[in-house]
């Protein structure tokens, strides 16, 4: 049985029961609501906008969700509630207007608006409060010393990383170090091991085992470093949900992107395909997954690849993610930025 707590202060009654009727939504689908929030598998965090408390999970497996009230509707939601969801170190921000609905606000700056029915909030958190996450790496240091300073690969995801900016395909990294005072932000590096938001990623196939891919958290037109901005990974192991990376000896690595594991599946697959692409922009007539999936996690990666499996050529393919953005295949990386170049939409579609 999963373990949900609630957690934090409500600024009113009406926000403390509808934070607990959301919560009633989990506990008739098999949840128990726990007091000791450091044993819980999820938590609902209700924090109050003028004096946000952040949840310091103890675990990278903890999911969070950060719920706020409001008199009314503010004039930008993202504005509003994006640092709150970086304040208060969440997974997901709620923010309900009493008799106006809700608006989630996600970590890759996308905001949708749902009733405040908390049956369909629920729908909307039980993916996350759910999911398997896979952000852990184990680093080896076996990396071949011919590759140490990279190969004509990593060359080629390096120029590919200024070509998606030149496109306009990386919204710039979010000033986490703005929001979150020292004392948060080495929480947020021992939970992710980054010290900011970046966002897209890319990969290319090495050999029928092994991808080099983007680090996670870096400046995608910034890669540079091999086992540091570029790294090699080698494997999965799905036991201790990590991407197994194989780095030279004398560099500290970053980690890798949290879709490493949907890159890896769709290598695994399919061996005709050569290099991946992930960006938060958007193609018209696009297959989606019709769940919204949080990043990292092996249900993301299984949704993404069954679409690629299922679509007339999977080795050079677009597919959507539902209000996150856009995963495409092809022979190599420029392969697939001139496919997609003319048609992207910079504006993912939130539903």
């Amino acid at each position: 049985m999963r373990k949900l707590a609630i957690w934090g202060t409500p600024t009113s009654d009406s926000h403390r029961a509808w934070v607990e009727a959301v919560a009633a939504e989990f506990t008739a689908d098999d949840f128990e609501i726990v007091d000791d929030h450091a044993d819980a598998d999820f938590v609902l965090n209700m924090f109050d906008s003028a004096n946000p408390k952040a949840f310091r999970r103890s675990s990278r497996g903890t999911y969070s969700a950060s719920f706020y009230e409001l008199p009314e509707v503010p004039d930008d939601v993202l504005r509003t509630s994006y640092p709150n969801l970086v304040r208060t170190l969440a997974n997901v921000v709620v923010l309900h207007v009493p008799g106006q609905g809700v608006w989630f606000t996600t970590m890759e700056r996308g905001t949708y608006k749902i009733s405040d029915d908390p049956s369909e909030v629920f729908e909307r958190l039980a993916p996350l409060a759910k999911s398997k996450l896979v952000i852990d790496n184990e680093f080896i240091p076996d990396l071949e010393p011919e590759l140490w300073d990279g190969d004509e690969i990593t060359a080629d995801i390096s120029a590919a990383g200024k070509r998606m900016g030149e496109l306009d395909l990386l919204p710039a990294p979010f000033p986490v170090h703005e929001f979150l005072d020292e004392r948060d932000l080495r929480h947020v590096m021992r939970l992710y091991q980054v010290g900011g938001l970046s966002y897209g990623n890319l990969s290319a196939r090495k050999d029928e085992t092994r991808f080099w891919m983007s680090a996670s958290g870096v400046d995608k037109t910034a890669l540079e470093e091999p086992s540091r901005d570029i790294l090699l990974v080698t494997g999965y192991d799905e036991e201790n949900a990590s991407m197994q990376i194989s780095v030279a000896p004398a560099i500290e690595p970053r980690r890798v992107s949290v879709d490493a594991i949907e890159h890896w599946m769709i290598y695994q697959a399919h061996p005709d395909v050569g290099a991946i692409l992930h960006c938060h922009a958007w193609m018209e007539g696009i297959a989606a997954t019709d769940v919204n999936y949080p990043c990292g996690t092996q249900e993301l990666a299984e949704s993404v690849a069954e679409l690629i499996d299922r679509e007339p050529d999977p080795a050079h393919a677009v597919i959507g993610l539902r209000n996150h953005g856009i995963t495409a295949t092809g022979d190599t990386l420029t392969d697939i930025l001139d496919r997609i170049q003319v048609d992207i939409l910079r504006q993912v579609p939130m539903t």
